[in-house]
């Protein structure tokens, strides 16, 4: 049989093998040709030479779209941010981080409130209180219901999807129901009410309405990336509508006075924990420019 060149997508990264489907759904077990430049992530899309018996040869990365280095993924549509309703209580300062780093990368986020048949915490609350209201899209799950599972699916629809999130939120719960695989799932701590880390590569599963949804290795500090302070509220829609109301052009809403920022903060448009949670991130933005000057 000859040999052909394809190009698919790399959805498993395992033991030194790279499977990569095309666009027919076949999966090819292929192993690099030399080296690249570039290591290969889940999501990249290749050129491969195909072999016999569903074999093949990597010979390529075609360019990227966007990147995430934790976790290591390339060309993601969508970003599924997974926080708990309680057990774990949820973190809205990695919330806001996250939504900060898919905007940055030019990926959709879609906040998922999961075990929702728990008691809410009052941090949840919070969190379900001003984020749709701010017009972020907003989804609430549970694993033990069913509820949102479906709806779930139909966000994701044939695009590229990626779960985040810290451990113990039900991530790969989430996975399970929603894709035909079993994932290892550990069981939250009661005495420290968090989650084993229990998946240790990127891989990406294709459900069963279309698209893919990528699960992947746990985390709990995100590093900013270099970048001009002046440009972190950018990355913030719900602060774009009160900018108009600053004096300078350049406002960092932080010290300055007359900033429409601040203002609809003090007049609690936008949350305290939001506002803060910006300070905290763009004192971090600074930091890094004098380290860098």
């Amino acid at each position: 049989m000859a040999s052909e060149n394809q190009e698919g997508l790399v959805i498993k990264l395992y033991g030194g093998f790279y499977y990569v489907q095309n666009s027919r759904g076949l999966v090819y077990e292929c192993r690099l040709r030399g080296k690249l430049r570039e290591p290969v992530l889940g999501g990249d899309r290749v050129t491969i030479t195909v072999l016999e018996e569903g074999r093949g040869i990597l010979e390529s990365i075609l360019p990227r779209r966007n990147q995430l280095y934790r976790p290591r993924i390339a060309n993601v549509d969508l970003a599924l941010i997974v926080m708990a309703n309680d057990r774990p209580a949820p973190s809205v300062a990695l919330l806001d981080r996250l939504l900060f780093l898919s905007f940055y990368h030019k990926i959709s986020p879609v906040i998922v409130l999961n075990k929702c048949d728990l008691p809410e915490d009052s941090r949840a609350a919070n969190l379900r209180s001003y984020y749709p209201a701010a017009g972020f899209q907003f989804l609430a799950t549970s694993v033990e219901t069913g509820e949102g599972i479906e709806r779930l699916s139909e966000i994701i629809d044939n695009q590229v999807a990626v779960l985040a999130g810290p451990s113990g939120c039900g991530k790969s719960s989430l996975l399970n129901l929603l894709v035909a695989a079993h994932t290892k799932t550990g069981q939250v701590s009661e005495k420290i009410g968090r989650g084993r880390h229990t998946t240790r590569h990127v891989e990406l599963f294709p459900l069963t309405g279309g698209g893919l949804l990528a699960d992947s290795p746990g985390f709990s500090v995100l590093d900013l990336p270099q970048m001009d302070s002046r440009d972190l509220a950018d990355y913030y829609p719900d602060f774009i509508e009160y900018t108009a109301d600053c004096r300078f052009d350049d406002c960092l809403h932080y010290r300055e006075n007359e900033c429409g920022v601040k203002k609809a903060y003090a007049e609690g448009k936008i949350a305290d924990f939001r506002y803060q949670n910006y300070v905290v991130m763009l004192e971090e933005v600074m930091k890094n420019e004098r380290c860098y000057r």
